[in-house]
Formats: structure tokens, sequence, C-alpha cells
């Protein structure tokens, strides 16, 4: 019977059939803590939902209790809850991202694996994605572009992607309050580094190689993974990284402010010393408003005082905890856990655009005009041949103002930071700029944009991506190179041109573009601009 049922799936697959298999004794795998059930989707097992840990609010997670019966899991498990639940959306906007919001549950550890075989002797890369949406917000689910199955079909790798606790749940600081909340500062934080042992513990079995672990996120994901890279109880537990628009030059919190936030909400809610484990309690909504308004008034409070705080104030995230983690993210001390650990890292060329953020899309060369003026008086001018310099063939008058400055400035520090270390591995830098013909290309290379592309999900995501022959093309390219790295810690791949490593010196970007090309230093008098007028 088995052998019909494989003869009938390579039959469907060579005429072009989708195939989804499912069934009572498809796709069963084993885990440390019981049997898992997915389904087969063209070839590829899927599994959604599989806990891998559980955990008591603001409490360190450990192993889930055991199953023993076979557990179902076809559809996506619970997400972090969201400090403001989403009511409503921008139409346009919403289009464009088409997000999937899930359904909110504290108990929210779960992951998601897509893999091509299951105990079969191989030992595939695994690529474990961590979604964005900053410390706060976000999921596995969130957008069509995270979904892992073309990914895994096209590199015969295995795809892994997680929810973690997040906002206050994921990094109140209570660790004054006794030992079971000694980790709560970067529990989530934590929660990625269990789930990452949970791959180091089960992934054989899904045709893994624990042994070859790659962490990629974006954004907020790309902040996690650079977290990571700075931890010294994750260190091992993967060994590749790829950073995409998510390095961030500003220092995480230290111990003495998110004790005094912990402390905050602690007295909104009413609580001592002495009750503190009624915090456990508290409706999320309550807590969350207490948390809201705890964040404030320590930020007046370091205001008042003339402390150096974020710029656009007080948030939940990591911490230097002293417990967790030791250093700030490019302490040389951090910079050391992961000396071994190749990096990709790279932005968007418009991220977060000035056009669409202030209703300017359709702006004329006078009104973009003023717009400089007004942001850079004299300077202006100045500005205007940077971007030049380093864009001469765009046309519109917005890609003036819409160049993205607030994640490549980040990005080249770091890569500046890490290709600098001795006997350190290669960094290899790209910057995509690939112009989405939605909406008559008004959304440009928008934030979240190469995604898709990484993932090989042009489709999926049509409506940010609009589909099409070129940009299948180039996802083949990318997701390739994403692919190649994954496995070997290089990026190069058929279709690009040399990919050499990134070196303050000389530079070396990938444009990832219909026509993909390397530049050196592309945008050099644009940072120096950006980082003079700092």
């Amino acid at each position: 019977m088995q052998r019909l049922f494989f003869l009938l799936l390579l039959v469907s697959s060579n005429l072009g059939f989708a195939q989804l298999i499912t069934g009572e004794d498809i796709a069963v795998a084993q885990t440390e803590s019981g049997p898992v059930r997915g389904y087969l989707s063209d070839g590829i097992y899927t599994y959604k939902g599989i806990p891998y840990a559980q955990a008591g609010r603001f409490e360190a997670p450990r192993k889930p209790e055991p199953w023993t019966t076979v557990r179902s899991s076809l559809s996506w498990g619970p997400v972090a809850p969201l400090l403001t639940p989403t009511t409503s959306v921008a139409d346009e906007l919403e289009f464009v991202f088409d997000h999937d919001w899930g359904y909110p549950n504290e108990d929210c550890l779960r992951l998601n694996v897509w893999t091509p075989g299951l105990n079969d002797g191989k030992k595939r890369p695994v690529m474990f994605w961590i979604h964005g949406g900053g410390f706060t917000a976000g999921s596995s689910q969130e957008l069509p572009s995270y979904h892992g199955e073309n990914l895994a079909r096209r590199g015969d790798v295995v795809v892994v992607s997680i929810n973690h606790r997040l906002n206050i749940l994921g990094f109140l600081d209570l660790s004054a309050y006794g030992e079971k909340y000694q980790t709560s500062a970067n529990n989530s934080i934590v929660d990625m580094r269990v789930a990452l042992e949970w791959v180091r513990d089960n992934i054989e079995r899904f045709g893994g190689d624990p042994d070859n672990v790659t962490i990629f996120g974006q954004s907020g994901g790309g902040a996690k993974v650079n977290t990571l890279m700075a931890m010294p109880s994750a260190r091992g537990l993967f060994h590749r990284a790829v950073n995409q628009s998510g390095a961030f030059r500003s220092g995480i919190l230290e111990q003495s402010t998110t004790r005094a936030i912990a402390a905050a909400v602690v007295e909104d809610l009413g609580l001592t010393p002495a009750t503190i484990d009624e915090i456990q309690n508290v409706p999320f909504d309550t807590l969350a408003a207490a948390g809201s308004r705890a964040l404030a008034r320590v930020q007046e409070q370091l205001w008042a005082a003339g402390a150096p705080t974020h710029a656009f104030g007080l948030s939940w995230g990591p911490s230097v905890d002293g417990n967790v983690l030791l250093y700030q993210m490019y302490a040389p001390e951090a910079l050391a856990l992961s000396d071994d650990v190749p990096l990709l890292i790279g932005t968007a060329k418009n991220e977060f655009m000035p056009s669409i953020r202030l209703g300017m899309s359709g702006a004329s060369a006078v009104e973009i005009d003023a717009y400089l003026t007004t942001q850079y008086g004299d300077r202006a001018e100045a500005y205007r041949a940077a971007v030049r310099e380093a864009y001469p063939h765009d046309t519109r008058p917005t890609d003036l103002i819409d160049v993205d400055m607030m994640f490549r400035p980040g990005a080249v520090h770091q890569a500046n930071l890490k290709s600098a270390r001795p006997r350190g591995a290669p960094v290899y830098m790209y910057l995509f700029s690939w112009q989405s013909p939605i909406l008559d290309g008004k959304y440009k290379a928008l934030h979240c944009m190469e995604i898709p592309f990484v993932f090989d999900n042009i489709d999926r995501s049509r409506q940010m991506t609009g589909g099409g022959a070129e940009a299948h093309a180039l996802a083949a390219q990318i997701s390739q190179a994403w692919i190649n790295f994954a496995r070997t810690g290089d990026p190069n791949t058929q279709g690009l041109p040399e990919w050499e490593p990134y070196t303050e010196e000389n530079g070396t970007t990938m444009m990832l573009d219909t026509r993909s090309v390397v530049r050196h230093h592309p945008d050099r008098a644009l940072l120096n601009f950006i980082n003079s007028a700092r």
C-alpha cells in the first residue's frame, strides 16, 4: 500500500497536479514530547503549531508536557497577544501586505516545520525563520511570504518558524521579585533559544541537520537574530545568520531602566513584593495598559534627568540583565560570541517610504524640492547630489525622498564591525532594489518586499509582488542564494554576479534587482551625509 501511495504521488507530480494528502497515518513524525501528524503538500511534509515549550506568565520556558497519542498538527498555533488588537486597517496598504492576524493566546510557544523527507538518512540544512513586528507584534503566519513550503522544496532544506512571547509578556523585568522571574527581562529571547534547542533535539527526525542551522529574520526578526548572536547560552545552537532590515545602531536597555519600568507596573497594579505572584492572574488588557503607563512614566523621568533615551521613547525589548544577555549588542564581548558565524546582511532600498507615510506618492518635483528644503535647509542640494550618485537611474521625483536611511546605516555599521573581527567568519552584504509594479509602482522596494523572493513565494504574495515572470526569475536567484548560504556559508549562485565577502574597505554590495549587479560603496556619499546630520 505504501509503495502504491508513493507511486501515485510520483505520477501526479509528473503530470503537474497539485497534491494535498492527509490521513490518520500520513506524515506522522516523532518528537521528544510525543508523535505529531501533519500533511503532505506537493511532496513537502508540513506541520503547524507544534508545542516546543510551555511557560507560566513571566516564568522561564520549560519543555511541554508529553503526550502519547498522535497530536494533530495541521493548523497554525496561537499567536502572542498584541498590546493593541487590530480592529481596523488601511485598505490599500492591507491589500499589499495581506495579513493573517491569527488568534491570540498567552500559551503561544509553537513552531512550524516544512521538510522534504522524514527519517530518510539525509541531513538537510535547517533554516530557522524569526518573524518581524519589532519585539511587540507579529507571528509566524502573519504574512503569506513566511510560508516555508516552496523554500523547503527548492533547496531540499528544512524550514522552521516560531511564535514566541512578545511585548510586556516577553520583557517585563520582574527579576527583583524572586527566583521564578529571574529570566523575565528577556523571556522572549529565551523562548527563541529553547526553540533552537527543540531543533537540536528533534530535527533529525524531520530530515534536518542540527549541526547546520541558519537563523534568519527580517525587521524585528533581524534584530532578534542579532540578539541571539549576542546571547552566550545560544552559542552553538546555530551556525549561520541572516539579518534582513533589522540592524540598529542604538543600544538595548540596561537593568536599572527595566527594573524601574517593572516597579512602575507593579505600583500601577496595586501590587507589592509580597503579592507579586498575583500579576500572573491580571487580565492581559489590564496588564498591557499598566505597562504602557509605566513606559511613559519612566520615559518622562529619564528625560527630566537628562538621561539618553531612544528617539522614539521606551518600548518593550531585550536588555542587559546580567543573566540572559550580558553585553550590549555591539560590545566586543558580544561580537566575539559569533565570530565563527557567517553573516548575510542587507536592507530594502525604500523600506518606510515618506511618500507613502506623508501622502506624497504623486508629488511633483517642485513639491519634493520644497520638502527637501524643509528637511535639510541649505544642505538640500548636497542631499540631492548624494542620492543621485547612489541611484543614477532613478527618475521619479519621489525617489529622492524614498531612499531608506533608517535601516541601511545600521546594516553597514554592523557589517563593518563584524568584518573587521580578527579571524572572523565572512560577511555578505546586499541591497534589495527591485521595484514592485503593484498600484502603478507606488510601493517600490517597500519594507518586507524582499521576503517573498527569499521564500520563493511570489504567487502567495502577488498582492505585494504582482507575480509575473520577472519576479519569479529574481526569486529563483535570491532564494537559491539564501539556500546556498544556509548550506555552506557562501551565497554565490548561478544567475548572480560573483559575490565576494564584504569589508569596510571594499564595500561590496550585491544590488538585487531584475539585473543584479555588484557595487562597491554604492551610497557612501549618502551615508556620510546622513551620519553628519545626526
